[in-house]
């Protein structure tokens, strides 16, 4: 069975999802035309690098491969794989639903929807939200047929198949996944008990704009993760909207973390720093290498 969808209004292309041999879903995302942006993005914005099959195949890699398929030398860093899965059991160590019977949690920037997935083990309702249409798309391929075949990039042309699976413990039926805007977010989302950014907010038009949202998403007791390598460009984010990597008119370094906590205080307290490192394939011997900084904070008054 092929899915596609053509919208003239918006003039995008969403893709095709293709049901293959045991009933695994091959989805192929298409480089948009010129996706919708909301009001609070920015020229560099309009681009969405993430509308390719080879970002799609990279983030299903690293999301669903492991180190069997994202490192395939023996010298690997042993602690720089599963990185979604890390942050969703981050997450549910510092859920306390004593203190937070909303049992509701948000994978804002879920790409292919591991984190969202797992999270589900703990919470009735999992949302994912995405700003590319083919992550959102490649999360309810996954959601539906459980499994989802991916390439590799060996090196050239050459690649090598894999496929990412959705272990049967998790009800997937739990799970829902939305395309949006991180800095412009649905009113009537509601509260939740958890909320997890993961290398969001240096990709952000309007990064403060989400996390001044952090408040009334985040319910009385609830938590908030967020990771960050902190890695502000130009090419996502306008220079006076960076929330870090700068020196203000005194000369004193900003950094992104310290505008972070200066942002929350004082509606959140800070329950946990830490880094977090991870790796993402590009080939088989060229990989990115990255350690995000993880905040774990917590929902204070009402």
């Amino acid at each position: 069975m092929a899915i596609s969808r053509l919208d003239s209004s918006l003039n995008y292309i969403l893709g095709t999802a293709s049901i293959i041999g045991g009933g695994v879903a091959l989805f192929t995302a298409y480089r948009y035309l010129r996706p919708k942006i909301s009001p609070s993005c920015n020229e560099q914005s309009k681009k969405n690098v993430y509308e390719s099959e080879k970002v799609l195949n990279e983030y299903l890699c690293f999301h669903y491969g492991g180190q069997e398929v994202n490192c395939v030398q023996d010298n690997a860093p042993k602690e720089c794989f599963d990185f979604p899965m890390k942050c969703a059991d981050i997450c549910k160590k510092y859920y306390d639903p004593s203190s937070c019977p909303n049992d509701r949690s948000l994978d804002v920037g879920c790409a292919v929807g591991r984190s969202t997935f797992e999270l589900a083990r703990v919470f009735r309702e999992s949302i994912g939200i995405d700003y590319s249409f083919g992550f959102v798309r490649s999360c309810e391929v996954l959601a539906t047929n459980r499994k989802m075949e991916y390439k590799a990039l060996v090196e050239g042309d050459l690649t090598t198949s894999h496929i990412a699976t959705i272990p049967n413990d998790i009800d997937t039926s739990r799970c829902s996944f939305l395309q949006g805007d991180a800095c412009n977010l649905p009113l009537d989302i509601g509260q939740f008990g958890c909320v997890l950014a993961a290398n969001l907010i240096c990709r952000l038009p309007d990064p403060k704009a989400f996390i001044l949202r952090l408040k009334n998403l985040v319910a009385a007791g609830g938590i908030c993760v967020i990771t960050s390598p902190y890695t502000f460009m130009r090419e996502y984010t306008l220079r006076n909207r960076w929330i870090g990597g700068y020196k203000d008119s005194d000369g004193k370094e900003v950094r992104g973390f310290d505008e972070i906590k200066s942002i929350l205080t004082p509606s959140f307290r800070l329950l946990d720093r830490f880094d977090l490192p991870f790796l993402i394939r590009e080939t088989a011997r060229k990989h990115q290498w990255t350690v995000a900084d993880v905040s774990v904070w917590q929902r204070i008054g009402n």
